[in-house]
């Protein structure tokens, strides 16, 4: 599944939300895990644009298709999003994104942060990638979240 680093203006959402949406259910399908209602709706959520969401925000707009969640249920289900890559926590700002490329949960995740419009890009790098396995190995390090952030601006806001 491959996608743009940042979605043009003119892409069509509903499209890449609901191929988003199949991906997951195959790959649950695939390991033999369930997506259950509570991790489909919190993917949904994440799913409605390509912004990061903190779990407070996960929780009211999923309270506004009629399901309040309690804190605890949202975090699981994160959890288990992450865990299977189809989400992404950004650090610096305690939210999450939907992963819509379809990358292995190991591999190196470059985020691109625009701080004009806030929507997050995810740009393959296998040359940093390596570079960074190099590093940690030969400091007998083992990355257990093997994350970069950026911020900057998007190419659509410049």
């Amino acid at each position: 599944m491959s996608s743009p680093i940042f979605p043009a203006p003119d892409h069509d959402h509903n499209r890449c939300s609901a191929d988003a949406l199949r991906h997951a259910e195959a790959l649950c399908d695939q390991r033999a895990q369930k997506l259950t209602p509570t991790r489909r709706q919190v993917l949904e959520v994440l799913l409605e644009n390509h912004k990061p969401l903190g779990a407070y925000e996960i929780i009211d707009r999923a309270a506004r298709h009629g399901t309040r969640h309690a804190p605890i249920t949202v975090y699981r289900a994160l959890d288990f999003l992450i865990e299977n890559g189809l989400a992404h926590r950004i650090e610096s700002r305690n939210a999450y994104i939907a992963c819509v490329h379809g990358h292995d949960p190991s591999d190196l995740v470059v985020f691109l942060i625009c701080e004009r419009c806030g929507e997050v890009g995810e740009a393959p790098s296998q040359a940093v990638a390596d570079s960074l396995r190099s590093a940690t190995r030969a400091a007998g390090f083992s990355p257990k979240a093997p994350v970069i952030e950026i911020t900057g601006v998007c190419a659509n806001c410049r």
